[in-house]
Formats: C-alpha cells, sequence, structure tokens
C-alpha cells in the first residue's frame, strides 16, 4: 500500500523556498490560538529583501499579511474551509501587533487571504459565488466583508511563472512540465523535493479529476442531502401524495397476508367468491381432522 504524501508540508516547503531571499517571508503550520490550530502558509511582507520581479497568477495582489489555506487533490475545497480560514484571520488580526498605543488592530487592506486548490470547487460554486479573475483563478467574497482569493493549480494557465502551481496541479503532463522548469532557491530544498517528487511519481501519486470524479461526487452529495432532508419533507406530504408514487403492487410487497386480511371486513373477504367455493372451505374447516395415532 502507497503511503500518502504529505502534501500540506510539501507545499508549504515549496512556497518556503520561491521567497527564498525575497521581501517576503514565510512562515508554515502557524498556531494561532492556544488551542492548536494551524494555519497552513503566512507570507509576510519585509522590508529586506529582493521584490519578487514576477509573481505566478493569483499572487499579484499580495499585501503585508497573507493567509492562505490549502487542499491537495486528496480534498475538497468547500465552503467550511473558507470558514476556518476566516476564523484564522480573525485570530491572526486579533495577535498581530500594531505598533499603536491604544492597540487598535491593523487596517484590513494589510490582509489578504487565499485558497489554494488542486481540484476546481464544484460543491463549493453552489454555496458561495465565484468570480473569474482569470483562468484558474476566482474571488469569493466571505464572512466579514473579505475578499477570498481562489486558486485552482490544475486550470492555471501553463507558463514558467506558473510551474509553483504547477507543480501541485495533480496532472502528471503538468508536473513535467514544471519539473524541469522550476527555479529552486535552494538547492538542498530541490533536492530534497525532487526525491519526494519522483518516489510519488513512480508510485502514480497523481490522479486528475475528471468529469467521473464530479459526477460521483454530485451524486454522493445529492443522496446525502436528500437523506437530511426526507424526514421532512415526508411530515409536509399528506399520505395520499406520497401513495400515489407507489403502484398496487409496490404496497402489497410491503405487506404480509396477515396484516392484509386483518384489515379487511369478513364481507370483504369474501367478495368475488362463488357460493361453491365458499361452501367448499366451509366444509373443508367442518371436517374433522384425523387424529395422530
Amino acid at each position: 500500500m502507497t503511503k500518502r504524501l504529505h502534501w500540506h508540508r510539501l507545499f508549504g516547503i515549496t512556497l518556503l523556498d520561491y521567497f527564498s531571499g525575497s521581501n517576503y517571508e514565510v512562515e508554515l503550520e502557524k498556531d494561532l490560538s492556544t488551542q492548536k490550530q494551524l494555519l497552513d502558509v503566512l507570507i509576510i511582507k519585509r522590508t529586506a529583501g529582493q521584490p519578487l520581479d514576477q509573481l505566478p497568477d493569483g499572487l499579484e495582489n499580495l499585501s503585508k499579511h497573507n493567509l492562505l489555506t490549502y487542499k491537495s487533490h486528496h480534498e475538497p475545497l468547500d465552503s467550511w474551509a473558507l470558514k476556518e480560514l476566516l476564523g484564522h484571520y480573525v485570530n491572526y488580526r486579533k495577535q498581530t501587533p500594531s505598533g499603536l498605543k491604544n492597540k487598535e488592530l491593523l487596517p484590513e487592506a494589510n490582509f489578504q487571504l487565499y485558497a489554494v486548490c488542486t481540484r476546481y470547487p464544484q460543491q463549493l460554486i453552489k454555496e458561495v459565488p465565484l468570480v473569474k479573475i482569470q483562468n484558474g483563478v476566482y474571488e469569493a467574497i466571505g464572512g466579514f466583508n473579505s475578499t477570498v482569493r481562489i486558486i485552482v493549480t490544475s486550470k492555471v494557465p501553463k507558463t514558467a511563472k506558473n510551474t509553483l502551481w504547477q507543480l501541485f496541479s495533480g496532472v502528471a503532463a503538468l508536473f513535467k512540465y514544471a519539473q524541469g522548469r522550476h527555479c529552486w532557491r535552494n538547492p538542498k530544498t530541490s533536492t530534497v523535493v525532487n526525491q519526494m517528487y519522483q518516489y510519488y511519481t513512480t508510485e502514480e501519486v497523481f490522479m486528475p479529476y475528471t468529469m467521473e470524479d464530479y459526477h460521483r461526487e454530485a451524486k454522493v452529495f445529492l443522496i446525502n442531502q436528500v437523506k437530511e432532508n426526507l424526514d421532512m419533507v415526508l411530515e409536509e406530504l399528506p399520505p395520499e401524495e406520497i401513495l400515489k408514487r407507489l403502484s398496487p403492487d409496490d404496497i402489497v410487497k410491503r405487506l404480509s397476508p396477515d396484516d392484509i386480511v386483518k384489515r379487511l371486513s369478513p364481507e370483504t373477504r369474501l367478495q368475488g367468491l362463488s357460493p361453491e367455493v365458499i361452501e367448499a372451505y366451509l366444509a373443508k374447516l367442518k371436517k374433522p381432522r384425523k387424529r395422530k395415532s
């Protein structure tokens, strides 16, 4: 059985390398509360370091404090993940010193939220409207009037500046394109990550998200929704509406002969039977049974 790759940590390490030497500092698995809750990636702008000439699609609007959640090809991005991200943002903003004597919070403009995912969030768009910025890049308006930038790594254009995303696209062809073109800042990081990539490529970890996957997930989602609301729907429907959807044969199959007979009057039971049949049955009942010797 193939060991599952720790995609979140690997994604964070790659971002750590990408921003190495720049005017942004990256922290991984940032603890934002007394009860341990880890933010996937935190990118903080610094005064030192060289500005990056070109950022991958979706990150061109980096702010001073950037909170990022990540979902690999094993997990979908849903509304709950966005709510968690917003919760991290609230906690982090409270903990970030403003430098002011009256301890005011830093302005909202100093923060940017990102959700990076491998698969297009099919279920999320049913709950949260997404505005397309460009191919693979969307924006969702979350709670507190916060805008979350959503980056779908398997959908961004295949260009040299997007190799960071293509390494985590879940698509073998995109990964191979990026593997030979991505510019690693730290040689040690590239060696370790490349060895891991090579191992998991051999084990066929890459599983592209197909229309069949979408239809299967959508079917499961609908079934679960129906199950959750079935009792409520049945309570609202009058019995005749429910029975209308069943044929007489379907109803009879669900009842035993005893259940049916108990609900019929003697007159109803005998309807349709000829006198001869009734008399023959009565005679059979009156006939004395033979005693067992």
